[in-house]
């Protein structure tokens, strides 16, 4: 390296959150202190300080650092100086790489006061052991970084809520936990929210609602609470993302779900999800603000096949996204159409049609065409008819459901009953049997072979009945699903005996998707309703109707 007579000298500093719990020594004012102190001792000219408070040592993307090595690559420093190589960074790869190969590149001078590495002294024993101190300090960032990782799962377990702002909805209570208090403002916001997606209302829609409402956004309504203007770079409106985050976090039903996100490691701060298994949850931890009977009906919709869409004048259809062709499989989609009466006057309604035919005519589909009033009156008598079903006579409704699946459900169910307790009975007698053979040979009453051949017997005859036992409680669990699903179906629909008006609602709540036969002047046709919870029971539904 050619002699400096004239350094221009950049001293860095750095503190991480984990540095200050060491205290006052690696404070940020006494690592500019002691730096400045040495640079005016020197007779050097100290050009800037750069500092990076609050920056892990094991990422190089932070601004004080890369302001720092901009101005070195600028020619404006010559000297950079450090309290320690630790505090320049704890990658020993990325540190090495600056101390080793750039900073000579640009004619630098790099000395870790400390650590007595100054690389204009090659023949420093300082400058040999750097490897080994920058490999050090990487360990021991990867060390604190399993601590911090355990001492938040524990924290986790044990329900303290370790964030620096509540959830949407909710305030920190001043409990040693900061257990959840409901905000009740802000809690107004958050049923609606579930409301609205439980009636099948889509991400987007629900917050154009809230922006036309002038509904202040969470990040605005959190910086607001505490007097504050949003430092954050945001269009202070609704978005997606912010009612999704909402609508999938479990603490607005009382439970606590933390470590749901983590960072793909100590060097790598990207975020990354976890699934929800690894979440640790706390069932019950405070007080709700929603019911999980809202909350359920909110993930029945996520997981519906329908994905309705607004019209151009904002609206939802009632079967907007639960039609479907029954012969290319492919959604129906609807426009308004407009027809003359014989009297002369034009009316208009809103049809549905297979969207192949629509786009690309008799080489892709038929046409499925049928009118929404003509669909909504077959559903809704439908819904109806199974509603006074069950409301007349449940115990019948509920059998003529379960013949749908399987005509002898309930017989099968207590004969399977018995088939099992046979079976455990048997097992029991083999195991008798199989220990009595053991005495019956260590007594000498029967010579081996005969003991090796009754065993072998004996236990082929128990593994056998092991696995049909298995066999037979996995179709008695599905058995029970069965009448479990439809004990739930008939829960549902049995309020709508008399129902007068179908929503969109109560479709999203009732019916997976219809499918609809192709459209033939004069001849009937089958719409085909699958109904939630039904669906398994009754795998060919049909209604048939005449268009």
């Amino acid at each position: 390296m050619p002699k400096q007579t004239i350094y221009n000298a950049g001293i860095y500093v750095r503190l991480s959150q984990e540095d200050e719990r060491a205290g006052e020594s690696l404070s940020i004012e006494n690592q500019k202190m002691i730096l400045t102190k040495y640079v005016a001792e020197q007779g050097w000219n100290l050009f800037d300080i750069y500092i990076d408070d609050g920056f892990s040592g094991t990422d190089f993307n932070r601004p004080g650092v890369q302001r720092l090595l901009d101005d070195a690559k600028a020619g404006n420093i010559n000297l950079i100086i450090v309290k320690d190589l630790s505090r320049f960074g704890r990658n020993y790869i990325e540190v090495g790489q600056y101390v080793d190969y750039i900073f000579p590149a640009y004619n630098i001078r790099f000395i870790a006061l400390n650590d007595n590495v100054d690389t204009a002294n090659k023949d420093s024993s300082a400058l040999d052991m750097m490897p080994i101190v920058n490999l050090f300090n990487e360990w021991h960032s990867a060390s604190t970084s399993k601590k911090i990782r355990a001492v938040m799962q524990a924290n986790a377990k044990a329900g303290k809520y370790k964030t620096t702002f509540a959830a949407y909805g909710y305030d920190k209570g001043d409990d040693e936990k900061h257990t959840p208090v409901i905000d009740p403002e802000a809690a107004e916001v958050v049923r609606r929210i579930f409301t609205l997606r439980s009636q099948g209302m889509t991400i987007r829609h629900i917050a154009d609602i809230l922006n036309e409402d002038h509904i202040t956004c969470p990040s605005d309504y959190k910086f607001g609470k505490i007097g504050k203007a949003n430092p954050l770079f945001t269009r202070h409106l609704w978005g997606c993302t912010a009612v999704r985050n909402i609508l999938s976090n479990p603490i607005y039903i009382g439970n606590l779900a933390q470590q749901r996100s983590t960072n793909v490691s100590y060097k790598n701060h990207k975020v990354v999800y976890r699934e929800p298994s690894e979440w640790v949850v706390l069932v019950g931890n405070h007080q709700p603000i929603i019911s999980q009977e809202l909350w359920d009906k909110c993930r029945e919709v996520d997981a519906s096949s329908s994905r309705g869409k607004r019209t151009k004048e904002g609206e939802t259809r009632t079967f907007s996204g639960i039609l479907y062709c029954s012969d290319c499989g492919h959604k129906l989609c609807g426009a308004i159409k407009s027809y003359t009466h014989v009297n002369g006057d034009v009316d208009k309604g809103f049809y549905y049609n297979c969207v192949s035919y629509r786009m690309f005519g008799k080489r892709a589909c038929t046409s499925h065409y049928l009118s929404e009033d003509d669909i909504a009156y077959i559903v809704l008598s439908d819904i109806r008819e199974k509603a006074a079903l069950t409301v007349a006579d449940e115990n019948r409704a509920r059998n003529i459901f379960l013949n749908h699946k399987d005509k002898t459900s309930s017989k099968l169910i207590s004969s399977d009953n018995k088939k099992m307790r046979d079976y455990q009975r048997r097992i029991a007698e083999l195991d008798n049997l199989i220990q009595s053979v053991y005495e019956d040979k260590v007594n000498g009453k029967i010579p081996e072979n005969m003991c090796v051949k009754l065993l072998k017997k004996y236990e082929e005859e128990q593994n056998n009945l092991e696995t049909e036992m298995s066999a037979l409680e996995e179709k008695i669990a599905a058995r029970k699903k069965t009448e479990q699903n439809v004990d739930e179906f008939i829960e549902r629909i049995k309020k709508y005996s008399e129902l007068e008006v179908l929503t969109r609602e109560i479709i999203l709540e009732l019916i997976e998707y219809i499918t609809i036969d192709a459209y033939a002047r004069g001849k009937t046709r089958e719409i085909h309703i699958y109904y939630k919870y039904l669906d398994d029971a009754l795998k060919d539904n049909r209604s048939l109707y005449t268009s």
